[in-house]
């Protein structure tokens, strides 16, 4: 398999390159491009069987390659921001890697690729997956209860909040669960119109809102109930503008 690898962080990129010749020593690197321009360049006349690509380059966002050359090949975004998830998806995104990330996001974002790509091969699957875009959320979720496995409906989840190397989901009634996906994979397979992201940590459910601080301009405490223990609900600054047209729509 050949990866692109489109970052302009020298160290960043080497550290990715090793990581993924340790994890499969039959993936073929190609040449580190760090601008929109270079990219657009290589890409008009070459093509990578899978992209790395970090969104903030030297000389613009990423998402403007698109707009010059069309891309085929999936790409897998890193990046130290968060805000960008839903507009990654819409650009052949199918894993969004939050800075800094180590050895075992980048083996799980493989996994993903190869996951989808024996789905695309196999026509049952292949029709299952062409309409889970389209769709766009989830409606349940599997989880584990020691030996025991059951559903959780999305109309039961309270919120989903990040924890180091967990994701859980905790719904109305206060229990907790361990969901195997990360949080910035989940976010565009959950109704926004129900779910949304305030910051790195919380997808909350507009039900599970007790009430709301106003801490500065740009700064909203929530309040959520169940509580998760006490750890401090605050909107990133960044996205307290869409949370509130979230909250209007």
């Amino acid at each position: 398999m050949t990866v692109l690898i489109i970052e302009d962080e020298e160290l960043a990129a080497d550290t990715l390159a090793g990581m993924l010749k340790t994890i499969d020593p039959n993936i073929r690197v190609l040449p580190v491009l760090g601008t929109v321009e270079s990219a657009v360049k290589w890409l008009q006349q070459n093509r990578a069987d899978l992209i790395f690509m970090d969104i903030h380059l030297g000389d613009g966002e990423s998402f403007a390659i698109f707009d010059q050359v069309s891309i085929s090949s999936p790409v897998i975004y890193t990046t130290a921001y968060d805000q960008y998830t839903l507009k990654a998806f819409k650009n052949q995104g199918i894993d969004y890697l939050l800075k800094p990330f180590d050895k075992e996001d980048v083996r799980a974002a493989l996994s993903k690729l190869e996951s989808l790509q024996v789905a695309r091969d196999s026509p049952t699957q292949a029709s299952s997956l062409a309409v889970e875009p389209i769709r766009g959320f989830r409606n349940r979720f599997m989880v584990k209860v020691g030996r025991l496995i059951k559903t959780v409906s999305t109309e039961d989840i309270a919120y989903f909040m990040a924890d180091d190397k967990h994701l859980f989901l905790v719904t109305h009634d206060d229990k907790q669960y361990i969901v195997e996906e990360t949080i910035s994979s989940l976010e565009p397979k959950l109704d926004g119109k129900d779910f949304y992201r305030i910051n790195r940590k919380f997808i909350i459910h507009i039900t599970a809102i007790k009430e709301m601080y106003r801490l500065s301009r740009n700064r909203i405490r929530i309040i959520l109930a169940p509580r998760p223990g006490d750890i401090e609900v605050v909107v990133s600054e960044e996205r307290s503008e869409s949370f509130k047209d979230w909250l209007n729509q």
